[in-house]
């Protein structure tokens, strides 16, 4: 009697110690990135981080959100059954930001490039973007390629491709600002010769009509894609592929390039 006790005892400790030891499930909503649908749609909204960038997240005569990836944004939210609260966030930190669940994700003519790749869980890509130098009018025909630029001063969005592909191009005199309508007005100021910003905001905010008509682009220093970025491991993404894919196919952002005057990626 007292074996058959002991032998209970000891299988009781033993079950105990492994249980103590055996991996906690963070499989849920609250603590693995493969839970933010259901996050999310717990929350009741996608938290989307951004920065004011015409055309594809700037804000009408009302104030409120508008663009194409503002309206891409809310076509997705409402596929969820949920709203979108825009966030604007330093660019810098922007995957600081999402790995801290500050965000649900980064939405707002972001590049696709390597960095965005090991820090998040990137979309498929969906718009065609390059980095353009945009200066004033008069100036454009004096510098037609990067070799002629070398001696002029560049404003950048802080941690944007425009930054890279300056960086790339060997400019020196670079002024990194908060974003890319910053570094707009740091050229209409006269404080810089000129910027580098994505072509898709070059062609929304200077020439005839704008509120830089006296402004336009140049070179061309790269050719990009834009994404979506999303947590490491999020099933976000696989779900927004998908409902992008659906987007594509029947007409529903062909219709939005179109009024945004945009270049899909098909």
């Amino acid at each position: 009697m007292k074996k058959i006790l002991a032998l209970i005892i000891c299988a009781m400790m033993v079950f105990t110690l492994f249980a103590c030891n055996a991996p906690v499930n963070t499989n849920d909503a609250g603590n693995d990135a493969t839970g933010d649908i259901a996050a999310v749609k717990a929350a009741g909204k996608l938290v989307v981080g951004m920065t004011d960038y015409a055309p594809m997240n700037y804000k009408d005569e009302n104030g409120a959100w508008t663009g194409f990836d503002t309206e891409f944004a809310q076509a997705y939210a409402a596929k969820l059954g949920v709203d979108v609260e825009f966030i604007i966030i330093d660019w810098d930190n922007k995957y600081t930001e999402l790995e801290a669940k500050s965000i649900d994700c980064i939405w707002n003519g972001m590049t696709i490039t390597e960095e965005g790749k090991l820090n998040a869980s990137i979309s498929d890509p969906y718009v065609k973007n390059a980095q353009v130098v945009v200066m004033a009018n008069d100036k454009l025909a004096d510098y037609a390629d990067t070799a002629s630029m070398t001696e002029l001063s560049f404003a950048v969005e802080n941690g944007s491709a425009g930054a890279d592909a300056a960086e790339a191009a060997g400019f020196t005199n670079v002024t990194a600002v908060q974003d890319q309508a910053a570094a707009l007005l740091e050229v209409a100021s006269g404080s810089v010769d000129a910027c580098i910003i994505d072509i898709t905001m070059a062609n929304a905010m200077t020439g005839e009509g704008t509120s830089y008509a006296d402004y336009g682009y140049t070179v061309e220093l790269s050719a990009e894609e834009y994404g979506v970025a999303f947590r490491k491991g999020s099933d976000l993404t696989a779900d927004f592929n998908a409902f992008m894919a659906e987007a594509m196919t029947d007409g529903t952002l062909d219709n939005l390039a179109d009024k945004y005057e945009l270049t899909l990626v098909k």
